[in-house]
């Protein structure tokens, strides 16, 4: 009787142990997870915003998407596409070719002898003075200045001429004053007509026969004469008086001798 009680109390005992241990186990696992934290109650409770924008993250197709043009679904670097259709690619180049062909492009050259800042005044030093009797009108002599130098020059206002040895200048014809300075390029003439007597007899003018010209070219600012005069010899007989006087300079033989 003592043995069968003494069965039944360890059979008791061992029923009560592994009881305990399962209770043990079943309260270990609520405690893992709830350790774990688990997402599955956060995803219920969190805003509809959330979820959508947490499952945009977990999808590759959303992911690449987000990325168009700068990276790949997997954050790769997308590659650049050079294509002759990129709007981009094509403002660029054509501003780019504009700026360029620009600032490097040569500018047309220049004739120096029309280059105003290549005028230089007619002096005898840039121009080779001759003078001669023409048929038409009588009485007259005709002075030709030619631009001999290899810059334009201006020819201001008119001729000083000195007769031989005298002292005072010839005057001048007023009526023949040009609109413009006259411009010579290399190689043109300006021409100046001498009216060698006035309407007084040569007795009263003091008339007499020369043989020299000294002719010397008008300063800018009409202050006097630059450079040295150009001496030639005149035609022979020719006869002048104190009446004698020299048109502007002109830019055409027959304006010179209209005077």
């Amino acid at each position: 009787m003592r043995t069968f009680r003494t069965r039944t109390t360890a059979a008791a005992a061992t029923a009560f142990l592994a009881a305990l241990s399962l209770t043990a186990c079943q309260g270990g696992g609520s405690d893992a997870g709830a350790a774990s934290g688990t997402p599955a109650v956060t995803a219920s409770t969190a805003p509809a915003g959330a979820a959508t924008q947490a499952d945009a993250k977990a999808t590759p197709e959303a992911a690449g998407t987000a990325g168009t043009g700068d990276t790949t679904g997997n954050g790769a670097p997308r590659p650049r596409h050079t294509s002759l259709n990129d709007d981009s690619t094509g403002t660029s180049t054509g501003a780019g070719t504009g700026a360029g062909t620009g600032d490097k492009a040569k500018p047309a050259a220049k004739d120096k002898a029309a280059d105003p800042a290549a005028f230089v005044t007619c002096t005898s030093a840039n121009t080779r003075v001759t003078v001669t009797r023409p048929t038409r009108p009588i009485n007259h002599l005709l002075i030709t200045a030619e631009n001999t130098g290899s810059r334009t020059c201006l020819a201001y206002a008119a001729p000083l001429l000195r007769f031989d040895d005298e002292q005072a200048a010839t005057g001048f014809v007023e009526g023949s004053r040009p609109q413009a300075v006259v411009t010579l390029a290399p190689g043109e003439s300006a021409y100046a007509s001498v009216i060698l007597s006035g309407e007084r007899a040569p007795e009263e003018a003091n008339g007499r026969v020369t043989k020299r010209l000294g002719v010397l070219f008008a300063a800018r600012d009409a202050s006097g004469s630059v450079g040295a005069p150009a001496t030639v010899k005149l035609p022979a007989g020719t006869y002048k008086t104190d009446d004698a006087a020299v048109t502007y300079w002109q830019s055409s033989l027959e304006d010179a001798l209209t005077f």
